[in-house]
């Protein structure tokens, strides 16, 4: 199988590494330590992985990282209130909340809680309204930010491009369309967003230059809605039953990758596309973060 239509997201986010621990060597020689603080409640699985993920991440680029566990039955109240300590310790420039949370703690008050200035994550209502008017001083969330990064330094042109977008969450679907129509470089796309209420999806796809899939539906975007040559991006994390894995299951993304590769322009690998861009631009922001408080 050809591979040179892959998009490398692992080489992508290691350049970007590279010029994140410059700004962290350029923070420490000003005496700023940048820190971040991970706040996981529970026991999730998954949550535990990506957070040690992005603990040795931070470690690497020289970011000084603390983990707050708590456990499942923790209050709202008292998240809130541990949050609001953290906005005040200058010790951390950056906050993150692990999602997802248990079901008694809403998500949308929580971000709404973690002052504006270390949401790193891009989840505040102040970063999400910058976001939406094109302002270049707030947070963009961390994976479609990621994704446009993949899409500029793999020379995408993006402008009047015919972009669908698969999935209108908040996390990806959402922010994704707000950066790719922005009048900007490297935006003033043409973008549909397509969901699970939408009755012409593999329509809209065909006719797509670009093709983002953040659905969350395992190998949902097939070689029948891909016209040949479109930039296809997989977001998409699915498990589905594997007897022959050793846990009994295999990790999917949202795109048939075995028969849509042949027909892209250029694709996402998965896992080794979006994933590793997810955690570079979390570190970044966090480096910004840092910057601007020391100023």
């Amino acid at each position: 199988m050809a591979a040179d239509n892959l998009i490398d997201g692992r080489a992508i986010a290691d350049q970007i590494h590279t010029d994140t621990a410059q700004r962290v060597a350029s923070l420490k020689s000003c005496g700023v330590q940048p820190g971040l603080m991970f706040v996981r409640v529970g026991e999730d699985p998954a949550s535990k992985v990506y957070v040690g993920m992005k603990e040795r991440t931070s470690a690497r680029l020289g970011i000084h990282s603390e983990t707050l566990v708590l456990d499942a039955e923790t209050t709202q109240s008292h998240l809130l209130g541990l949050l609001r300590e953290l906005n005040a310790d200058r010790r951390f420039h950056g906050i993150l909340v692990q999602a997802p949370l248990p079901k008694h703690i809403s998500e949308q008050i929580v971000y709404s809680t973690v002052s504006p200035d270390k949401d790193i994550d891009g989840f505040h209502p102040v970063n999400v309204g910058k976001l939406m008017l094109g302002a270049k001083d707030g947070f963009r969330p961390c994976t479609p930010a990621g994704v446009h990064e993949l899409l500029i330094r793999s020379e995408v042109t993006t402008t009047g491009a015919e972009v669908v977008i698969l999935g209108r969450g908040n996390i990806v679907g959402k922010p994704m369309a707000a950066i790719l129509c922005q009048k900007d470089q490297h935006a003033d796309a043409t973008v549909t967003i397509c969901h699970s209420r939408s009755k012409q999806t593999a329509e809209h796809c065909r006719q797509a230059d670009i093709i983002v899939a953040a659905m969350g539906v395992a190998e949902f975007l097939k070689a029948d809605m891909v016209k040949p040559g479109a930039v296809v991006i997989d977001v998409g994390v699915n498990r589905v039953a594997d007897s022959s894995a050793k846990n009994g299951y295999r990790l999917v993304g949202d795109v048939d990758f075995a028969n849509v590769q042949p027909i892209a322009g250029k694709i996402t690998p998965n896992p080794g596309g979006v994933g590793p861009m997810t955690i570079a631009i979390l570190m970044q922001n966090t480096v910004t973060a840092a910057e601007r408080a020391a100023r």
